[in-house]
């Protein structure tokens, strides 16, 4: 009796951790984020971006990407991000495809501009940059290293 009365304490104290942790992992994750308003934008290439990944301004968090699609008529990739409400978004608003670093994933950066008006819900961000693909960057770099190195050799 006394071995399985410390067993059933044991076990609660475990679900109550886990709960805890639970909790926790809840209200740090930012997932009860859907007050906002929403924005689209079309890129030619969206590199690893996927729904879920956040929406940045200067650093700080203001929305997180919804969905993402490709138009048929263009092939353009068209991102709809979910922005909070408090962020107004001037019309000449830039949408940048970055990364966290080399081996991060990947994230939506704006770059608010200076018109006085604001994007209304629904509407679209009309200054896009696609992601840069780092393999193509070190291809360029190499290929040129070497096209300089054959024009120095046939020099002398």
């Amino acid at each position: 009796m006394k071995r399985s009365l410390a067993e059933t304490i044991l076990g609660a104290v475990v679900l109550l951790a886990a709960g805890l942790f639970l909790l926790y992992s809840i209200k740090t994750a930012d997932i009860a984020d859907n007050n906002g308003y929403d924005v689209a934008a079309d890129f030619s290439s969206i590199g690893g971006l996927k729904p879920g990944d956040i929406v940045q301004i200067s650093g700080v968090k203001v929305g997180t990407i919804s969905s993402v699609e490709l138009l048929h008529e263009s092939y353009l990739a068209r991102v709809h991000m979910s922005i909070r409400d408090q962020y107004a978004l001037p019309l000449d608003t830039a949408a940048l495809i970055t990364s966290e670093g080399l081996l991060g994933g990947q994230y939506m950066a704006l770059e608010p501009g200076a018109e006085e008006d604001t994007i209304a819900p629904g509407g679209m961000i009309q200054y896009t940059q696609a992601p840069q693909n780092l393999e193509q960057l070190l291809g360029q770099f190499i290929f040129n290293m070497n096209d300089s190195e054959e024009k120095e050799g046939s020099s002398e």
